[in-house]
């Protein structure tokens, strides 16, 4: 397990680094579409955002949530991602959505810095994602000791 510390900013440059971000999303989206037809179906994008666990935990408690409400948020979760109607979720609207998603997070953070417990090996989280990015940036500016 690994803590970062991310904030707005951090959020902000993990997507407006285009190569990174596209990268990262196309990466992301070929782990989602799991039956290789180049869209997401309404379970593949369900699968992703119950492995979130958005709703099924309160503060890290569970909680239980009917299942025709659970339905509901998904179906309009997709619906958010079907910016075409054509009831898939293309490459391009998967990464205009999340880019939406993750800017509304840099907002909501601003310039606050918030601690994060993560695990080391959970390379589907864009907020630790954009961590790293902003490790890497910084390790690259360092000066050399020769």
């Amino acid at each position: 397990m690994g803590v970062v510390i991310i904030d707005g900013s951090t959020v902000r440059n993990f997507v407006t680094d285009e190569e990174h971000f596209n990268k990262c999303m196309d990466e992301s989206f070929t782990s989602l579409d799991l039956n290789v037809d180049g869209v997401l179906c309404r379970s593949e994008l369900r699968k992703a955002f119950e492995s979130l666990r958005l709703i099924e935990a309160h503060f890290g408690v569970d909680v239980s949530t009917p299942p025709e409400k659970l339905n509901e948020l998904y179906d309009s979760i997709f619906d958010k991602f079907d910016l075409d109607g054509s009831n898939t979720v293309d490459r391009h609207e998967f990464k205009s959505e999340m880019k939406k998603i993750l800017l509304a997070i840099a907002d909501g953070l601003g310039s606050c810095p918030i601690q994060m417990a993560l695990e080391d090996d959970d390379q589907s989280n864009f907020l630790k994602k954009a961590a790293d990015h902003e490790a890497a940036k910084l390790v690259a500016n360092q000066p050399s000791c020769s």
